[in-house]
């Protein structure tokens, strides 16, 4: 366990979110430490997705606001705010989502050369961390080639590439046997301890939602406690 930064990367405000009508997203306030490993848990329909979404600026709220560094990334133009997560924010889902036309080594550079990066650089970035996640051999291979464990850390690679602000991970283990699993959510921490890397994992594995230094328990659109662990010792905060 590693003590958290106490600066506050990312807070959002008072998120509320509807989709016919039905209110998904019920006031929702919650920060980000840079640094900080979040996991978000809940049952099925309980908003978590749609709350990694906002965050992630995939959607927008019907109010409230998601502020980086003390910017309303909602304040900004379509174009603006495009380049915003590109540069900013990373990416992990259930199911890789490489482009099967491409290599590990392209897919992974991919983020690199939309955010206008020279080639030499997008595949040089792209290669170090390909060699760090002990990947260096398979970089030539395409998605159809890989392993499961294979294609989700070239999915973590391509998430980082650009040196993001935050992680952002959708049950990034679920389409994972316990094997590569259990690599999957060691590499989180040691990114974390290697790089100073923050991540906010949506996840229903309980194994890693209790080894992140916060949990934070949703229900029905709403925060309804958080398991602090950064300090050393666990507390459990309840929410009205």
């Amino acid at each position: 366990m590693m003590l958290r930064d106490t600066y506050t990367m990312i807070e959002v405000r008072d998120i509320v979110k509807s989709f016919d009508r039905l209110e998904v997203l019920k006031g929702i306030n919650m920060s980000v430490a840079r640094g900080e490993i979040i996991s978000i848990v809940g049952p099925s329909g309980a908003g978590k997705t749609t709350l990694l979404q906002i965050i992630g600026s995939l959607d927008r709220a019907d109010s409230g606001s998601v502020l980086y560094d003390g910017t309303d990334i909602f304040s900004m133009s379509e174009n603006r705010l495009a380049g915003f997560r590109n540069a900013n924010i990373g990416f992990v889902f259930q199911f890789h989502q490489l482009l099967p036309e491409f290599t590990m080594l392209e897919n992974v550079a991919m983020p690199a050369l939309i955010g206008s990066k020279s080639r030499s650089e997008a595949f040089s970035a792209a290669k170090s961390l390909i060699d760090y996640l002990g990947l260096g051999d398979r970089a030539g291979h395409k998605p159809a080639q890989l392993s499961g464990g294979e294609r989700q850390r070239a999915a973590v690679a391509r998430a980082l590439v650009n040196h993001p602000k935050v992680v952002l991970a959708d049950e990034p283990s679920g389409s994972l046997d316990t094997h590569n699993r259990t690599e999957l959510h060691r590499l989180f921490f040691d990114l974390r301890r290697d790089m100073g890397q923050t991540f906010v994992i949506v996840t229903h594995d309980e194994s890693l939602a209790n080894q992140a230094d916060r949990k934070i328990v949703m229900q029905d659109g709403r925060i309804t406690g958080i398991i602090d662990r950064s300090a050393g010792n666990d507390t459990q905060t309840s929410m009205p």
